[in-house]
């Protein structure tokens, strides 16, 4: 990958949109090899989809709540479970599993508490788990879906 590549992705990450014309010039190619770049990159799976991204406060998902989940049961049956919940529950929009006191962490958008409780008890009633603890933002002070590129290779 070298910094028209990079460029490249800085710029559909910013806005997929962007006709080619304007992203060749922005990286100095003409069309035709700036789209085999981007092709190359997509098969590559560098760019692994193009989507759209919606406002949470206009679809009524304006509150984002952190969860924290331990448990007492590490199998790989027990995880699956656990997994098929979170997937089958669509306010869970990210899910990780952690190291340290925390074994997993999401996290969900509601419109509100209420909403939240809903989305709770749809966890607990999927799997056994021995702690969860909930923290709603309060303000979102940054949120990019663009990833830093100086590392890649």
């Amino acid at each position: 990958m070298d910094t028209i590549d990079r460029r490249l992705l800085e710029l559909v990450q910013e806005d997929a949109t962007t006709p080619l014309a304007q992203l060749a010039e922005a990286v100095g190619l003409s069309s035709t090899p700036c789209w085999r770049r981007l092709q190359r990159l997509k098969e590559a799976g560098v760019i692994t989809r193009q989507v759209a991204l919606v406002d949470a406060e206009r679809v009524n998902v304006g509150v984002t709540v952190i969860v924290s989940v331990r448990t007492a049961v590490h199998t790989e049956e027990w995880f699956e479970r656990f997994r098929a919940t979170c997937e089958a529950i669509p306010e869970v929009v990210e899910f990780y599993r952690m190291s340290g006191d925390v074994d997993y962490l999401l996290r969900v958008v509601v419109p509100d508490i209420k909403a939240y409780d809903a989305v709770y008890k749809r966890l607990i009633a999927g799997t056994n788990l021995h702690d969860v603890s909930s923290s709603f933002a309060m303000e979102q002070l940054k949120y990019t879906t663009a990833l830093p590129l100086k590392y890649a290779l």
